[in-house]
């Protein structure tokens, strides 16, 4: 049976993704260049500010919030060093009381705040993070540069972290070996996989480890 096309944009099963972060990696994001076939303008180049909700005990729900938006993804495996993320929710602004107290404030994995109203705005909630001993409101520019290698979705990202200026560069696929062909392809087979969570945590100082390079 033949493997599925991957598409950019497009909901398939469940992807694996190696991706990493630090001050340089001009030389990977050209390979990367060279070697992708084409794909839709759209992905082209992008620009995106998102905010992270980091959380001092949690390092498997991954929150982020963009254009008034909540999405919320669940580490589900790491497989060959590659790791694997599930959609755990979406969600909208005002949100319900409901969902806080059922699936957002249980993905930090941290105390419950006092809720009083039914519904909160995203300036009301931003107000309950700010106000957490354990959680952080981080601010997270991305612009971002698609390509697709061995039939890899991938991305150059040149990113601010509260101002901090790194870059990310990844691959993904539902297929592990096309993601381990690209990284042999694009010289990052020894480098560090970290993800957003990780990059940002170390960026902040929580935790105490350099990025990749």
């Amino acid at each position: 049976m033949s493997k599925a096309e991957m598409k950019i944009g497009e909901v398939s099963k469940p992807r694996f993704e190696f991706r990493t972060f630090g001050q340089d990696f001009d030389e990977e994001h050209y390979l990367m260049s060279r070697l992708s076939t084409p794909v839709p303008k759209k992905v082209w180049e992008r620009e995106s500010d998102e905010i992270y909700i980091l959380s001092k005990t949690n390092d498997v729900n991954n929150t982020k919030i963009r254009d008034g938006k909540m999405d919320i993804k669940t580490y589900v495996q790491t497989v060959d060093g590659l790791e694997q993320w599930n959609p755990l929710m979406k969600g909208e602004f005002p949100i319900a009381k409901s969902v806080l107290i059922d699936e957002v404030f249980p993905a930090f994995k941290v105390e419950m705040p006092e809720l009083n109203n039914d519904t909160y705005t995203y300036d009301e909630f931003m107000e309950i993070i700010e106000n957490h001993k354990d959680l952080q409101a981080v601010k997270v520019h991305k612009h971002r540069f698609g390509y697709m290698v061995n039939n890899t979705i991938c991305e150059y990202g040149e990113v601010l972290i509260n101002g901090a200026k790194i870059c990310t560069i990844n691959s993904e696929s539902t297929e592990i070996e096309d993601i381990k062909k690209t990284l042999k392809d694009v010289e990052l087979e020894n480098v560090e996989n970290i993800n957003y969570l990780q990059a940002i945590k170390r960026v902040i100082g929580w935790i105490n480890k350099p990025l990749a390079n």
